[in-house]
């Protein structure tokens, strides 16, 4: 998080920098120059908002799925399956390794190749 807050200041530096800099010709009123900021800054907060939420979300999601338990939500949101292959990986239940996936030919060995990295066995 603390470099999240450095990023934060970062950015509203360039923005502040940027705002006085497009003023250099011209004299605009410090009026104007606060609406612009403020402007800028509310541009930047909102990006960091998306930003930080991008983060937690990268950083809580489970690094891998349990085939043996994961429901056949879990399978479609994390492995970006189709509903019918997530029922078919829950019917073959249950799985001694990944591997099963194509040996009981739930999945294509090109599915599998796209999702090995993230199932998991768990035991």
């Amino acid at each position: 998080m603390r470099w999240l807050n450095g990023a934060l200041s970062l950015m509203v530096g360039s923005s502040m920098f940027l705002t006085a800099c497009t003023g250099c010709g011209q004299q605009k009123s410090p009026e104007d120059i606060q609406r612009e900021t403020a402007n800028a800054t509310a541009k930047i907060k909102q990006d960091t908002v998306a930003v930080a939420k991008g983060i937690k979300d990268g950083v809580t999601k489970p690094k891998t799925v349990d085939i043996n338990s994961a429901s056949e939500s879990e399978l479609t949101g994390s492995l970006g399956v189709s509903n019918e292959i997530a029922n078919k990986i829950v019917a073959a239940r249950p799985y001694d390794n990944t591997d099963q996936l194509v040996t009981k030919r739930v999945v294509t060995n090109a599915e599998y190749d796209r999702i090995k990295d993230k199932v998991a066995v768990k035991k």
